[in-house]
């Protein structure tokens, strides 16, 4: 049997190892958080009118810890499967490491959240440690950095600073049911599918984790949602796809990166829309004198609603934003023409200048209170 499909196939058992988990810990931490009174109450800035269960985020966390862990205590305890190359099983060994370091960046990420959702803590207490986790990983694997032909310090700071975005982009993205979780689960596929065609099996295999952790907390918190993944959640979610997309080459085997420089662009084109948002939410509680990290409403799901749509509506047309430059970064690892390149970043820019159009709306009535 072909080597890739059986690889492809440990993939998809990753996947629904991963969903099940999620799955059983979120419907578990239903009834656990009401019972402990751990639960989001309706507020000024909140689009919820009743208490909604919080700890959706331990079983985001559970679906990628356990899996993970699984998955790197069986590849150091047994031999590889039969039709496995050696030389696959051995790398997998070597990643444990970096894999055993992510997992302990993610639980103290975790444990923060869980503080901060039972008992708000300063925001620039949290963007520390966020800044530490990134840190640790960064200058402990060289592999773990950006744009290393910078030289190593201006590396390891790029890396940080990337990382601590994307962690931000999906805790602020975290405004509306189903967002973030969806909006993560969107790209997490993305990156998942171009890992896949680069050959990028380690890589492949935390993104098809951290997807099957996705869908099973959203079975929960889809549209009207039961409970809230809280910060425990978002902070991970973000924080794991962070590291996930440095970890990439987003370069076919066999490439050179003078022959295909703009495919490192991939991520931002996938991630372009939390980062949009991130950006812009940030400039404008800045330019009314509010620290970037005091929620509001001027979230462009928020602007879709007053447009009048519905929430459901406004997170799918997010969903399908995302897809859209997803499905341009998809493709840019696999051009070699710069003409090409350049059309693929110009419709990326073009669905972005379609949502800056879109944000161009009145604040929700809520927001002038």
């Amino acid at each position: 049997m072909n080597q890739e499909f059986l690889i492809i196939l440990g993939l998809a058992l990753l996947l629904v190892v991963s969903f099940i988990t999620s799955w059983l810990v979120v419907a578990a931490m239903k009834r656990i958080a009401v019972r402990i009174g751990f639960v989001d109450k309706p507020g000024h800035r909140k689009i919820h009118h009743n208490p909604k269960p919080l700890g959706g985020g331990v079983g985001i966390a559970a679906g990628i810890v356990l899996p993970l862990l699984a998955g790197l205590i069986y590849v150091n305890v047994a031999s590889p499967p039969l039709g496995i190359d050696t030389a696959y099983w051995s790398g997998a060994r070597e990643q444990t490491p970096l894999g055993l370091t992510l997992v302990g960046c993610i639980l103290v990420l975790h444990v923060m959240g869980l503080k901060d959702d039972r008992r708000a803590m300063g925001p620039y207490v949290k963007l520390l440690i966020q800044l530490a986790a990134a840190a640790v990983l960064t200058i402990s694997f060289d592999q773990v950095r950006v744009l290393t032909f910078l030289g190593t310090t201006a590396s390891i700071a790029l890396t940080i600073l990337w990382i601590t975005a994307i962690t931000n982009a999906f805790n602020f993205l975290d405004n509306m049911d189903g967002l973030s979780a969806g909006v993560a689960a969107v790209c997490t596929l993305a990156f998942l599918l171009t890992v896949i065609t680069i050959g990028q099996w380690f890589v492949a295999a935390a993104l098809a984790i951290l997807l099957g952790s996705l869908l099973g907390f959203l079975c929960f918190n889809f549209p009207p949602a039961s409970i809230f993944q809280g910060d425990a959640g978002s902070l991970v979610v973000g924080f794991t796809l962070g590291v996930l997309t440095v970890r990439t080459t987003f370069l076919p085997p066999g490439s050179d990166l003078g022959a295909g420089w703009y495919a490192v662009f991939a991520p931002v084109l996938v991630l372009a829309l939390p980062l949009y948002d991130l950006i812009v939410v940030s400039i404008i509680r800045l330019y009314h004198g509010k620290s970037p990290f005091v929620g509001d409403t001027n979230h462009f799901s928020h602007r879709l609603v007053a447009r009048g749509m519905s929430r459901r509506t406004a997170v799918l047309c997010l969903y399908l934003v995302t897809a859209a430059t997803s499905i341009a970064a998809i493709l840019l690892p696999q051009v070699r023409s710069t003409y090409a390149a350049i059309l693929i970043f110009s419709q990326s820019l073009l669905v972005l200048g379609v949502v800056a159009l879109l944000e161009q709306h009145p604040l929700p009535p809520e927001n002038h209170n």
